[in-house]
């Protein structure tokens, strides 16, 4: 075999095999950022669960507004499962969220006259006569989808929860 064409082979394989080892590295990379991605999705999925258990158990226990908790719920479902959130036994979160969703909040709801805040106040006596019934059932039955209240050491572990690893550059949607 002449020298020339036996130099030009071993070049050939060693670049072969610097490449499939450069691919296996890159691989491995990929297959950490799925692992870490799975993780991160996890620990939020969890947050957002309890979350939405803290929810349920306020709505229930009346310890927020009425209209507030109901909007919350919506939001918070639609992050946790987007199916689940349209599921017609949660259809009146929606509802309630439509009915409000023209009403100002924060700043602008304090710029309100007080004439306007009061016929808002009246559209909220009105659509929490018309659903109360309807969204305590709803959150009632979420509670008991999601396994349960929480417990007081778990509602503390929630309020100090950051994700371990969460994935640079990454969004779950």
């Amino acid at each position: 075999m002449n020298t020339t064409l036996l130099i030009v082979l071993l070049t050939g394989l060693l670049l072969i095999a610097g490449l499939a080892l450069y691919a296996l590295h890159m691989w491995r990379k990929v297959w950490l950022r799925r692992k870490q991605l799975e993780i991160y999705k996890k620990e939020v999925t969890s947050k957002l669960s309890d979350d939405l258990k803290i929810l349920c158990g306020s709505l229930l226990d009346e310890q927020m507004p009425w209209i507030e908790g109901c909007i919350r719920l919506k939001v918070i479902l639609e992050h946790y499962d987007f199916e689940l959130s349209h599921d017609e036994a949660y259809a009146v979160f929606q509802e309630v969220f439509v009915a409000t969703e023209h009403i100002p909040t924060h700043e602008a709801w304090t710029a309100l006259s007080k004439e306007e805040r009061n016929q808002h106040e009246e559209t909220f006596a009105i659509l929490e006569e018309q659903y109360r019934s309807n969204s305590f059932t709803a959150a009632q039955r979420l509670l008991e989808q999601l396994g349960g209240r929480l417990t007081a050491t778990a509602s503390a572990a929630v309020q100090d929860w950051t994700p371990e690893q969460k994935p640079s550059g990454q969004t779950l949607h």
